[in-house]
């Protein structure tokens, strides 16, 4: 019988065996699975780290892009600083702005568009003529980035307002311009008309000069006042309603005076812009076909005169005159 009673654990240990080698398989299912889901775990984190630098590249690009486009707008730079333009010009259709106007046949915009040329005034010329508005500016000044002076009203930024410089300096004044300046200006203004009427086949006749008219200085200089937000983006139609066409005559040059401060035509789909050389002249038909901004001065100061045209004579303006 003794030897019946050491069957039993025979039996046992041989269950036990048994039991040690399924549990020895499932062990190595369990760590084989274990490895399987982490190979798929690495694997998936692999290809998450693929299309994360992939998106991230993708969205650097579109954001540069955007930066390009809506900042610096470099889709199309329609004239460089470092080039001379004999003449470009390129017509866009023209907007309905004008019709909610009274119209002047021969003068009033049905062929728009704009221009750039470097031949009408030289840099000599456009140098004499940033000294008149470096004098006036001196007599003030603004607070803020943007300066004003405006010969023919007498407007002159002085901190945070404008003054008249006629009535609030008088007879000083004739010891900051003479008659020479002011023959020099009125001389730019009409070659700069004729240039228009040519470009745009109407007289220059039918053309009148319209207010404002005035020189700027543009520099990096926070904006106190809402005046010195000048980047913002306008149609000149809709801000000054005598406006048909508008020119700028820059004094100074894009790169070597100044960075930043490029003037940027904003069309549908893409932006074009004007790099400011001392003497070219830039001009446009004033409606929304037309719609444009200047980019915020980074560095330097940059001057220019804006010359406005109407073709109603009730708008209309003398030259200045030194009395």
């Amino acid at each position: 019988m003794a030897p019946q009673r050491r069957a039993g654990p025979k039996a046992a240990e041989s269950g036990g065996g048994s039991a040690g080698t399924w549990a020895d398989r499932g062990e190595r299912r369990r760590l084989s699975s274990v490895r399987k889901s982490r190979a798929h775990q690495e694997s998936r984190r692999k290809w998450l780290k693929v299309a994360f630098l992939v998106s991230s590249a993708v969205l650097v690009i579109l954001l540069s892009w955007s930066y390009l486009v809506s900042e610096d707008g470099v889709a199309e730079v329609l004239a460089h600083y470092s080039e001379s333009l004999q003449d470009r010009f390129i017509e866009v259709p023209c907007s309905e702005d004008y019709d909610s106007h009274k119209r002047f046949e021969g003068c009033t915009p049905r062929k728009c568009g704009r221009g750039i040329t470097d031949a009408v005034i030289t840099r000599e010329e456009a140098e004499r003529i940033r000294r008149i508005a470096e004098r006036g500016l001196s007599l003030g000044g603004s607070d803020g980035g943007a300066s004003i002076l405006d010969l023919h009203s007498g407007a002159l930024s002085v901190g945070k307002h404008f003054v008249n410089l006629y009535r609030y300096f008088g007879d000083k004044i004739q010891e900051v311009f003479t008659e020479e300046d002011f023959q020099l200006y009125r001389d730019v203004r009409r070659r700069i008309q004729q240039t228009i009427a040519q470009a745009f086949g109407i007289s220059s006749s039918s053309m009148y000069l319209t207010k404002p008219t005035f020189f700027s200085r543009i520099n990096s200089t926070e904006a106190k006042t809402t005046h010195d937000e000048y980047w913002h983006p306008h149609i000149d139609k809709v801000t000054y309603g005598s406006f048909d066409y508008t020119s700028l005559l820059y004094l100074s040059d894009y790169t070597e005076d100044f960075g930043g401060g490029r003037f940027v035509f904003m069309d549908v789909g893409a932006n074009r812009t004007v790099e400011p050389r001392a003497g070219r002249v830039s001009f446009f038909t004033s409606g929304s076909e037309n719609l444009h901004r200047v980019e915020k001065v980074r560095w330097g100061t940059r001057y220019a005169i804006t010359i406005s045209f109407t073709c109603n004579p009730d708008h209309g303006i003398g030259d200045p005159v030194l009395t």
